[in-house]
């Protein structure tokens, strides 16, 4: 429980300033999905999900490979504009079953996200050329922000 308090405490200092924290000293994770799939054919299924469902964002989740937290079950998600990054990070919290009391950092390139900001908001900052909004997510804060 003190890590946890502890955890958020730290987490409302960093972002205290109201914006992301960006990390340059690391480099960027390699996404499976990316290397499995060509360009064109993520392309082409970004397009049809956008067109299909125009008020969500299709979403790569995957693990840092340092991180000694659970795989998640299904890497390709679809969520909605307007919900948090929190509710977001409540969603992959629930997939890996991660207990309450273990923290858990979603990165966006070598950004932390406002966990305050829609995901519209990061899909339209962030997203990939292929159309795919890519999140790594670590049980520890791997870029030390």
């Amino acid at each position: 429980m003190k890590l946890v308090i502890l955890v958020v405490f730290l987490a409302r200092i960093a972002f205290a300033s109201n914006s992301s924290c960006r990390v340059t000293s690391q480099s960027q994770m390699t996404f499976k999905f990316r290397e499995e799939h060509t360009f064109e054919n993520r392309k082409a299924e970004s397009t049809k999900i956008k067109d299909r469902y125009p008020e969500r964002i299709p979403v790569i989740v995957e693990k840092d490979p340092k991180s000694h937290i659970q795989d998640i079950d299904k890497r390709k998600l679809l969520v909605p504009n307007d919900i948090s990054v929190a509710q977001f990070m409540r969603i992959i919290r629930k997939r890996i079953q991660l207990p309450s009391e273990k923290a858990i950092f979603l990165f966006v390139g070598k950004v932390l996200p406002q966990s305050s900001a829609s995901m519209g908001q990061v899909y339209a900052e962030h997203k990939h050329d292929d159309g795919f909004l890519y999140i790594a997510y670590s049980g520890e804060n791997t870029f030390g922000c």
